[in-house]
């Protein structure tokens, strides 16, 4: 096949859609990305903000950062920013909670809108469509019409999983049953996400949990590659830690799916002297939960992505013991950091470090687990050093060259059997 055609739809700007976009970009197989807003850093928009009030362009500065997205060269970039404006507005001014439409806004109506333009003005001409999870029913319904390969990239394990796992969870701790969002999915976003795998004619996943979570559901392990995401090598670094305080941190969404409120009561039952928990992250908990615990750790609701670098180095053991994640980026950050770690396997723990090595794999919910790692980690301080100089070296091997290498290379056998 000479010159194939792909077209890349994602609704947002994350690392994963951009570095997928440069690897089909790079192998000459993309013919354009599609999103809602794209910044360019150099372009015309960028040289307007300096004629804002400094206070004002600072932050839609900073806002617009999130949202940077530069097509490969010689590749069009499509933007359809009005519902996603109109989402952030919401978000931003506070409506959205007003109007009873969540932390995140009306986001599914972003999605189901760039899905269903795709679907009616950007598949003429192509060999591929490759779209996200949410964002892709419409688009694959029109494209298997047309004879386009439908190529889907699921970046979390699949709802059933992820909503069985929850489901258990509020059981568990009924009083964190508002905080487990995939309990409530409704019924229509459901036979989207079951209508999108059928439709798929191949499925890109970045974790051996995600792999099982299609597998427990009957999809054909042919169907599906596992490629890992690549760690951010070049602007996190190791940096020399500036005190001697025993210091567990963890980033993320600080809530219920990610296992914190384990971690919070293995930390109060150790006791450790001179040590400290460190949270970074917008609290997901129910409002005023997580006061109980004020007094055992240190809460920082939120940090530009470009600050992590400095809070990572101040970390003896980065922990992360999520119940259930896609993949996790902080893992691979805080690698990257020189950071060692302790997760569990329903991350990509499994997927890029070694037990014993880089860091520590404990099962999900496993208090005990974690009170025994963290106790070693506490007392073995020159092996945890080593640990964390493997986790570098780790880091160091899985880059994101090596992802774009692995998709576009897949994506090409693919289309030769199509």
């Amino acid at each position: 096949m000479s010159h194939p055609r792909i077209s890349l739809i994602h609704p947002t700007s994350n690392p994963f859609a951009r570095n997928a976009a440069l690897a089909l970009g790079e192998a000459n197989l993309l013919q354009e990305a599609i999103t809602t807003i794209a910044y360019n850093p150099k372009g015309v928009l960028s040289r307007y903000l300096n004629l804002l009030p400094q206070k004002i362009s600072t932050r839609v500065a900073l806002e617009l950062g999130r949202r940077a997205w530069t097509a490969p060269v010689n590749v069009p970039m499509r933007s359809h920013p009005w519902q996603e404006a109109i989402r952030l507005a919401l978000v931003k001014t506070k409506l959205s909670h007003l109007l009873n439409l969540g932390r995140q806004g009306p986001i599914d109506w972003v999605y189901t809108s760039l899905d269903r333009h795709v679907s009616q003005h950007h598949l003429q001409n192509l060999d591929a469509v490759y779209a996200y999870e949410d964002g892709a029913a419409i688009a694959f319904e029109v494209a298997k019409q047309r004879g386009i390969l439908c190529l889907y990239d699921l970046p979390i394990p699949f709802y059933r999983m992820s909503r069985d796992l929850q489901a258990q969870e509020a059981e568990r701790f009924p009083e964190l049953a508002p905080a487990l969002q995939a309990v409530k999915e409704p019924a229509w976003k459901i036979e989207r996400k079951e209508r999108e795998i059928q439709l798929a004619d191949h499925v890109f996943v970045a974790s051996s949990i995600t792999q099982r979570s299609l597998l427990d559901v009957g999809v054909k392990p042919e169907k599906i590659s596992v490629i890992p995401y690549g760690a951010p090598i070049d602007y996190f670094h190791p940096q020399t830690k500036t005190d001697k305080l025993f210091r567990a941190l963890f980033v993320g969404r600080v809530g219920p799916r990610k296992g914190f409120h384990y971690l919070l009561q293995a930390w109060q039952e150790l006791h450790l002297p001179d040590a400290e928990l460190l949270a970074i992250g917008i609290n997901e908990f129910p409002n005023n939960w997580l006061t109980q615990y004020q007094d055992i750790f240190r809460y920082i609701p939120s940090l530009p992505h470009a600050a992590l670098n400095e809070y990572y180095s101040t970390a003896s053991v980065f922990v992360f013991p999520s119940l259930v994640e896609g993949f996790g980026l902080v893992l691979l950050e805080a690698m990257a950091c020189g950071i060692p770690v302790i997760t569990t396997p329903n991350t990509a723990g499994p997927d890029i470090l070694t037990d014993g090595v880089e860091g520590f794999i404990v099962p999900i919910r496993d208090v005990a687990a974690l009170k025994e790692k963290l106790e070693w980690c506490y007392s073995h301080p020159e092996e945890l050093a080593q640990m964390g100089k493997a986790a570098r070296q780790k880091a160091e091997q899985l880059t994101w060259g090596l992802y774009r290498q692995q998709l576009a290379s897949r994506v090409q056998e693919l289309l030769c059997q199509n």
